[in-house]
């Protein structure tokens, strides 16, 4: 069922944003996908908030701030960018097609792969409608929430970086000779939330904490 909802948000939102033309296709792309990493920038810091307002949000901050970022960042972003910039590009008859079905296409598979990472944070059963952590939830070909998660991490050591070492959703450990030393616990931490809230252990409502080098002292990672 999942796999079917994905499609179906990457087959709307292609077709949409397309429907637009060349030019609002980028735009519209570049928009989503600076919107997407603000989100995923400050939905922690601003769940915390909205859980010292409120019991209510005790285990919905999380989803709550990650699509209420997003939306408000995508809007302020668009809006803002036609404010500025009052222009359309002509594009080359030739390029045009190619052009606004490309960018349509990165379009929706962002959408989705930031919405697939958001029922990470979701107030559900640990599997729910074929979703599960452990699964390429793409038509089991892709798993669109965990390159949406190596993006951000990406960008958080590199673009931007804070020059502290610090990146996003990331535990240093040494396993064996595994060569690799740096592991991500986004997708294990929620998993653990939702099986917890599932069968009403009172951890539930409790933020889920980052995974940490053993000895090292625990801090709630604000993103990048």
């Amino acid at each position: 069922m999942i796999d079917v909802l994905l499609l179906a948000i990457l087959g709307v939102v292609t077709w949409c944003v397309a429907s637009d033309g060349a030019w609002s296709a980028v735009v519209t792309f570049l928009c989503t996908l600076i919107a997407g990493l603000i989100a995923m920038n400050f939905f922690e810091p601003v769940a915390a908030l909205l859980e010292g307002i409120s019991p209510f949000f005790a285990n919905r901050s999380d989803m709550i701030a990650l699509l209420g970022l997003f939306i408000a960042a995508l809007f302020a972003l668009r809006l803002g960018f036609e404010q500025l910039v009052k222009l359309h590009v002509e594009v080359a008859p030739m390029a045009h097609e190619p052009i606004r079905w490309a960018f349509a296409f990165f379009t929706g598979y962002v959408s989705m792969a930031f919405l697939l990472t958001a029922l990470h944070t979701a107030p559900l059963p640990r599997e729910f409608l074929g979703f599960r952590a452990e699964r390429p939830n793409f038509l089991g070909l892709a798993a669109p929430d965990r390159q949406w998660l190596g993006l951000t991490q990406f960008v958080s050591e590199h673009a931007l970086a804070r020059g502290d070492g610090h990146s996003f959703d990331t535990a240093r450990m040494k396993v064996a000779s595994y060569p690799n030393s740096e592991w991500s616990s986004f997708p294990i931490r929620y998993a653990t939330r939702r099986e917890r809230f599932s069968t009403g252990m009172g951890a539930a409502a409790a933020p889920a904490q980052p995974v940490t080098t053993p000895g090292a002292p625990v801090t709630t990672n604000p993103g990048f």
